[in-house]
């Protein structure tokens, strides 16, 4: 079972037009999330420590994709935005959560991922900043 990190805490910097989350507890946590709406597209960095997987997906991919998701309990993603090489991963839980996946995959034989949750207070607040 993957390792993953529960990001609970967001706010959004208006100078730079940055959303951020991360986890309340920042001394324990190294995970974080950065989008920012750049013209039709949504920046995405998802970050591990040094670690970074930044992603560029259409702002309406997006929302469509953010919207068609149905609940499905565990660690599973359900819709799937991207190319073969970069993409993220989304699955809703049925409490509220959001399973964020992106990762990098190299071929058949491995793949870099990072795997976050926002939790349900966290999500709502972010499909209420993207206007889902």
């Amino acid at each position: 079972m993957p390792k993953v990190e529960i990001l609970n805490l967001a706010k959004y910097d208006e100078t730079t037009g940055i959303y951020t989350i991360t986890a309340a507890d920042e001394t324990n946590s190294l995970a974080g999330l950065n989008l920012r709406i750049e013209g039709d597209y949504v920046a995405i960095s998802a970050s591990y420590g040094p670690l970074e997987i930044a992603l560029r997906p259409r702002g309406e991919e997006l929302k469509h994709v953010l919207k068609m998701l149905q609940p499905v309990d565990g660690l599973q993603i359900s819709r799937q935005l991207g190319s073969g090489g970069v993409s993220i991963g989304l699955g809703l839980h049925s409490d509220g959560k959001l399973l964020i996946r992106p990762a990098i995959v190299g071929d058949a034989s491995g793949y870099i991922a990072i795997n976050l949750v926002l939790a349900s207070d966290v999500r709502a607040a972010l499909f209420n900043w993207f206007g889902i």
